[in-house]
C-alpha cells in the first residue's frame, strides 16, 4: 500500500513537471541558448564578456527552475510532516509490547492515515500548478 501512494505521488509529480516543462521551461530553455550563441557569436567580446554574457542569458531560466524546485520541496515537505505525525499518532497508541494482531491493526490504521495525506496532497496540486504556471507565466519568480 505504502508503495502504491509513493507511486500515485510520483507519478503526479511527473505528469506537472512533463506539463511545466512543455509550457513554459523548452521556451526558456531555447531562448537562452539561442542568446547564449548569439553571446559567442560576437567576436568582439572579451572572453569574460562572453562569459558574463552567458551567464545573463541563463538567469531567467534558472530563476524559474529555482522557484519550481522551490515549491515541488514545499508541498513535498508538507506531505511528509503529514506522514510522519501519521507514524507518531500510530506509535503514542502502542504498548511497550504489542501482539502481532495488534501490529496488524497499527499497520492498518497508519496505512490509511498515509493514504489520506497522500490524497489531500493530490487534491493541492492542481492550485498548485495553477499558481505555478500564473507565476511563470508573468515573470513573479524573478
Amino acid at each position: 500500500m505504502v508503495e502504491e501512494q509513493r507511486r500515485r505521488v510520483e507519478d503526479r509529480m511527473n505528469e506537472i513537471m512533463e506539463e511545466i516543462d512543455k509550457s513554459y521551461l523548452r521556451k526558456m530553455q531555447s531562448d537562452m541558448h539561442r542568446c547564449a550563441a548569439t553571446c559567442c557569436d560576437n567576436e568582439t567580446y572579451s572572453i569574460e564578456k562572453v562569459h558574463n554574457c552567458v551567464k545573463n542569458c541563463s538567469s531567467s531560466l534558472n530563476k524559474a527552475q529555482e522557484y519550481i524546485q522551490g515549491e515541488f520541496v514545499r508541498t513535498q515537505n508538507r506531505l511528509e510532516r503529514c506522514v510522519m505525525d501519521c507514524n507518531d499518532k500510530i506509535k503514542d497508541k502502542m504498548g511497550p509490547n504489542p501482539k502481532q494482531s495488534e501490529m496488524d491493526k497499527y499497520n492498518d490504521d497508519f496505512q490509511k492515515c498515509a493514504t489520506i495525506c497522500v490524497d489531500n496532497y493530490c487534491n493541492t496540486l492542481p492550485s498548485l500548478v495553477q499558481t505555478m504556471k500564473y507565476v511563470l507565466s508573468n515573470k513573479n519568480y524573478e
